[in-house]
């Protein structure tokens, strides 16, 4: 067991490493200063790495941004704010990403990188200089209007990494530095990854309300349908963390009960024609997860094949 000497001793030395983190850390820009751009900028500086300047052209978020994380500069042109940082950070909506790279041109030695979740790194290209490098920090995180909410959730999300290797070195240490776990992607594959963190977020949502508003016939209202069938993903989530999103498959489909699909389809046309395409799409994508897990014969495949092929 430690002694009470050799304890302070360690936090002393945690403290001198953690300043000399501080000290190496790059100077970080941040371009936009909307909900992403603010959050990060709170979230970094709390990191212990130092927030030089922030750049908008919306003079209350600068303010705002400055009174969120003390000893920035504010300024309204990005071309201003690299004279001030090594790394800066374009938060600003995709749209607008490549019109401002092509404002801009990188220092020797400077890198900049964005927060898109579609874009690749080449979206800064026009950029670059001779010695500079550019690539893309994406937290991955609802980010909303409480701005304390959104940066504290950055604690433990998962921020995905594009670059060459001595900036994903850099990029992955300031993440890990805010508590986040970085995650290298191949290029060309943001779309792909984008696409899932949309399912995962709006898709399930869209589910949510389909649920919810097939529970609305059986009489539940919206909290009551929540907190009935939440548990159930809850259960299933957990099961597909522990043992695999095949082996987490149960209920009908995984079955081969050919007889509950078409009761379940009978109720859709009756009460929400709407839900079909939605069920038909999940159901088949159970019915592949099946097949591959080898749970049903084919004959049961089949007869599940055909209650979901019968027309709306």
């Amino acid at each position: 067991m430690k002694s009470e000497r050799d304890v302070e001793r360690d936090v002393v030395a945690a403290e001198t490493r953690a300043a000399d983190e501080a000290r190496l850390a790059p100077r970080i820009g941040i371009v936009g200063a909307g909900h992403v751009g603010t959050a990060l900028g709170v979230a970094i500086s709390r990191a212990g790495w130092p927030v030089a300047a922030v750049s908008s052209r919306d003079a209350g978020r600068r303010d705002r941004f400055r009174a969120l994380v003390p000893g920035s500069r504010a300024f309204a042109d990005p071309s201003t704010l690299l004279e001030e940082v090594d790394l800066a950070i374009v938060a600003v909506p995709d749209d607008a990403i490549s019109s401002v790279a092509a404002s801009i041109r990188l220092y020797s030695g400077q890198a900049l990188v964005h927060t898109s979740g579609l874009l690749g790194a080449e979206a800064l290209q026009s950029a670059l200089s001779a010695g500079s490098q550019i690539g893309s920090f994406h937290p991955l995180v609802s980010f909303t209007e409480d701005l304390e909410s959104s940066a504290a959730a950055i604690y433990g999300a998962t921020i995905a990494l594009e670059g060459d290797d001595r900036l994903l070195v850099l990029l992955a240490d300031l993440a890990e530095a805010m508590g986040a776990v970085p995650v290298r992607l191949p290029p060309g594959t943001k779309p792909a990854y984008h696409a899932a963190a949309v399912m995962a977020s709006g898709g399930l949502v869209a589910l949510l309300d389909a649920i919810a508003a097939l529970a609305a016939v059986a009489g539940m209202d919206e909290p009551g349908a929540l907190a009935v069938y939440g548990r159930l993903l809850e259960q299933t989530l957990a099961n597909a963390k522990s043992g695999g999103v095949e082996a987490a498959l149960t209920g009908p489909i995984a079955r081969g009960d050919a007889g509950t699909v078409e009761a379940h389809l009978a109720a859709l046309r009756q009460f929400a024609p709407d839900l079909l395409e939605l069920y038909g799409a999940t159901a088949r994508r159970e019915l592949k997860l099946a097949e591959q897990r080898g749970a049903l014969a084919p004959a049961e495949l089949d007869r599940v094949r055909a209650a979901l092929a019968k027309p709306a």
